[in-house]
C-alpha cells in the first residue's frame, strides 16, 4: 500500500457508528490496520486534509488520531506526521486470516418516516384506562367474542370518527383490525372475490401496500400526482380498474391534500362504475395551519371503505386499527378474517375506555402541538442554515418534504449516512411505472427523542447542499 491519500481514501470503509463520527472514524482506522489495508509505517493524511475530504470538523479527526496513538495503533512524531505503528505479528495467523466481517451499526440519528414519537405514549393515562376497563369487563370479554371486534370499541370509534373526521360510522359497519396492512389485506381478498383485477394507487406511496394488493392477485396501476393530489379524473378512462387506494387528507409522502374537485371526481367515478374507494386516513388528525379536512368517506359511505389506526396517534405497537365499510361489505370482510384472525379483546376494551374517557382527544391535542413545534423548529433551522432548501406540502402530519437541487438526492443521503444520520429520499416511494419528477427528502420530524433533536437538526443541515 502506498502513502497516498487517494489510495487511503478508497480503502477506508466508513460506516455510521452509534458513538458518533469520532468513534466511527476510529473503528474504520482500526479495521484498516487489522486487515492490512493500512500497512505498518504507512503515513496518514494530516488531520486538516482528512477532515476536508470527509466533510467533518478537524477536531474530530485530531481527537480520533490522538486516541489511537494512546491505544498504540498509531504513532505521531514532530516532522514525520501520523503513521501506523509498527508491531510484531502475533503467532498463528496473518492479517488476511484474521480479517473480520464488517458489523452493521445503527445510525446515531434518524429522520426516517413512518414512526411517531414513542416517548410520548401516554403511559399513565393508558394504565388508568386499563384498570377501569379490566374492572368493568364482563366475563364473556375473556372469550373469543365477535370477529368484528368488541362492541364497546366499535361504538367508541363510530362516535369519535363522526365527531372528529366527519365519517358516517354506524357501529355495525365498523370492523376492528390490527392495523392498516391487516385491513388492506382483508380488502384485497374481498375485492378479488368480487372479481376486481386492478386497484389504482397513487404514483408515490408505500411499496408494501402495493405488495399486499399484489399478494391478493391484484394489479396496481398508478394515478398521476401533482400539487392538487392524485389526478382522480384519470379514473374515468382507466379500463379494468375496480378500486382505488387514496390518502386524501395528507398524501404520503408528498404531503399534499386531495383537491375538493378531485374528491368529487373520485366519488363520481365510484358511483358510475360500481367501483370502491379505499381511504387511508393518513395523518388525518394532524393538521397545523387550519382545522383538519373531513374524510372522503363522508361524501359517500356506500362507495368508500375508510381505514384508520392508532399507529400514529398512539403507537404502532398497540396493533389496533379500524375499518368502516359499506353496509353490504361487512360480512365479506368478516369472512376474510376467518376464525383465527381476531384482535385481542382486552386491548380493544382499553382503547374503548381511553376514547370514551376523553383521554384520546387530550392526547391527540397534545401531540398536535408537539409535532407543530417540531415542524416549526425544522422550518426555522432550514431558513437560517439552508435557505435554498424549500419545504413542500401542507403543514400537517409527522413528516415534511425537503426539495433538493436536481441530481443531489443520492449524494445527500450518502453524506448523511457518513454523518450517522439516516434519511430517506422521495424516489424510494415512487411507483415503478411513475416518472421521476424531482429530488427530495422525506423527513420525519416527529420521531427523534428530545435529547437527540438538536443533534439531528445539526446533522441534517450539515449535509444539505
Amino acid at each position: 500500500m502506498t502513502d497516498s491519500w487517494a489510495t487511503f481514501g478508497a480503502d477506508l470503509h466508513l460506516e455510521p457508528h452509534a458513538g458518533g463520527l469520532r468513534d466511527g472514524l476510529m473503528e474504520a482506522l482500526r479495521d484498516a490496520v487489522r486487515t492490512g489495508r493500512l500497512a505498518p509505517g504507512a503515513r496518514l493524511p494530516s488531520s486538516r486534509a482528512l477532515a476536508a475530504d470527509l466533510g467533518i470538523a478537524r477536531n474530530t479527526v485530531a481527537d480520533a488520531y490522538a486516541e489511537l496513538v494512546a491505544e498504540g495503533w498509531l504513532t505521531a512524531r514532530q516532522g514525520s506526521g501520523t503513521r501506523v505503528a509498527r508491531r510484531s505479528e502475533p503467532r498463528g495467523g496473518t492479517p488476511a486470516a484474521r480479517r473480520t466481517l464488517p458489523v452493521r451499526r445503527l445510525p446515531t440519528y434518524s429522520l426516517m418516516p413512518g414512526q411517531p414519537d414513542l416517548a410520548s405514549f401516554p403511559r399513565a393515562a393508558w394504565l388508568r384506562a386499563s384498570r377501569r376497563a379490566l374492572t368493568q369487563a364482563p366475563n364473556e370479554a375473556f372469550g373469543y367474542g365477535d370477529p368484528r371486534g368488541r362492541i364497546e370499541l366499535r361504538t367508541a370509534i363510530a362516535e369519535y370518527l363522526g365527531r372528529a373526521r366527519g365519517v358516517y360510522a354506524d357501529p355495525e359497519r365498523v370492523v376492528i383490525c390490527s392495523g392498516f396492512i391487516h385491513g388492506l389485506r382483508l380488502l384485497g381478498a374481498v375485492l378479488r372475490n368480487r372479481r376486481v383485477r386492478e386497484v389504482a394507487v397513487e404514483s408515490y406511496g408505500l411499496d408494501f401496500h402495493r405488495g399486499v394488493l399484489a399478494d391478493a392477485g391484484l394489479r396496481t396501476p398508478c394515478l398521476p400526482l401533482d400539487q392538487r393530489g392524485s389526478v382522480t379524473d384519470a379514473l374515468a378512462g382507466a379500463r379494468g380498474v375496480g378500486a382505488v387506494l387514496l390518502t386524501p387528507a395528507h398524501q404520503f409522502p408528498t404531503g399534499v391534500p386531495l383537491d375538493p374537485d378531485r374528491r368529487t371526481a373520485a366519488v363520481d367515478w365510484a358511483r358510475a362504475t360500481g367501483g370502491v374507494i379505499v381511504e387511508d386516513d393518513y395523518d388525518g388528525e394532524f393538521r397545523y395551519d387550519r382545522q383538519p379536512v373531513g374524510s372522503l368517506q363522508g361524501l359517500d359511505p356506500d362507495r368508500v371503505v375508510y381505514i384508520g389506526t392508532a399507529s400514529k396517534s398512539l403507537a404502532p405497537g398497540l396493533r389496533l386499527g379500524w375499518m368502516v365499510t359499506p353496509a353490504g361489505m361487512v360480512d365479506e370482510v368478516v369472512d376474510a378474517k376467518g376464525l383465527s384472525d381476531w384482535t385481542g379483546s382486552l386491548e380493544q376494551l382499553v382503547l374503548a375506555e381511553f376514547i370514551a374517557s376523553g383521554a384520546y382527544d387530550r392526547h391527540v391535542r397534545a401531540m398536535r402541538l408537539r409535532y407543530r413545534r417540531r415542524r416549526d423548529q425544522l422550518v426555522a433551522a432550514l431558513a437560517e442554515r439552508a435557505p435554498d432548501i424549500r419545504i413542500s406540502g401542507i403543514a400537517a402530519g409527522l413528516h415534511a418534504v425537503l426539495e433538493l437541487p436536481e441530481g443531489t438526492e443520492r449524494s445527500v443521503i450518502s453524506a448523511a449516512a457518513f454523518q450517522g444520520l439516516a434519511l430517506e429520499g422521495l424516489s424510494f416511494f415512487r411507483h415503478p411505472d411513475a416518472e421521476r419528477e424531482r429530488d427530495a427528502l422525506v423527513i420525519s420530524y416527529g420521531s427523534p427523542p428530545d435529547s437527540a433533536w438538536k443533534g439531528t437538526l445539526d446533522a441534517l443541515c450539515r449535509v444539505l447542499p
